[in-house]
């Protein structure tokens, strides 16, 4: 796939490339760009899908609040492959595809929760540099999902930003994984002063697809 990258993805090769490219194309149906770039420098490629393997088994906070936070960060950051990658899997999960597919507008939006407005507006609180995050807020969390889902969701978010962050700053663009599967392509967020807009749909790519865990 035509790769608009900073850093060039390198060859992946050997009996452990060749395990990570099975995998990817099992779970993704390719391999996309971000893994051949992570290739360059292995540990740092180890420690990011470590990092994502053993995150994905805490289990303090519900997993479609988790999703829909890490989502509203990839909105906010402008980072399309990692919002691609949780629309690719919120339709994998099962989970609600009207309240993924609104995230980038959620605050123009009816669909969700009070918990889960919370949540969307505590993952871009989190984001904001310095971050914005009020006491209201967090103790409005903290009464309805409890310490340790609130110290998880926290965690979580800050993983997001560290995904989101590094593959904005790499050159790492949307995949193509949700328009793949048929889904329709996400509303870009309107509000004035943010990142650029960040969709699920790729710019002129076909599918190919696996993360720097995003």
């Amino acid at each position: 796939m035509t790769s608009t990258t900073r850093v060039a993805p390198a060859e992946i090769t050997g009996v452990y490339g060749a395990v990570l490219k099975r995998v990817s194309r099992k779970m993704l149906g390719d391999v996309p760009d971000s893994l051949g770039i992570l290739w360059h420098h292995r540990p740092v490629l180890r420690f990011s899908l470590g990092l994502g393997m053993r995150s994905s088994r805490w289990k303090a906070c519900d997993e479609d609040l988790k999703s829909y936070a890490h989502m509203a960060v990839a909105s906010l950051v402008g980072c399309s492959f990692c919002l691609d990658l949780g629309y690719f899997e919120a339709h994998n999960k099962g989970l609600d595809l009207t309240k993924a597919s609104a995230i980038p507008r959620w605050r123009e939006s009816d669909v969700f929760t009070p918990l889960e407005r919370d949540v969307l507006e505590y993952a871009e609180a989190m984001s904001q540099t310095p971050p914005t995050v009020t006491d209201d807020l967090s103790a409005r969390l903290l009464d309805a999902l409890g310490a340790p889902a609130l110290i998880e969701l926290t965690a979580w978010v800050a993983l997001a930003n560290q995904y989101a962050r590094s593959n904005v700053a790499l050159g790492i663009e949307a995949a193509g994984l949700a328009a793949s599967c048929g889904l329709t392509p996400l509303t870009p967020r309107s509000q004035p002063g943010r990142p650029q807009p960040a969709t699920a749909q790729p710019a002129g790519t076909q599918p190919g697809r696996v993360a720097s865990p995003a």
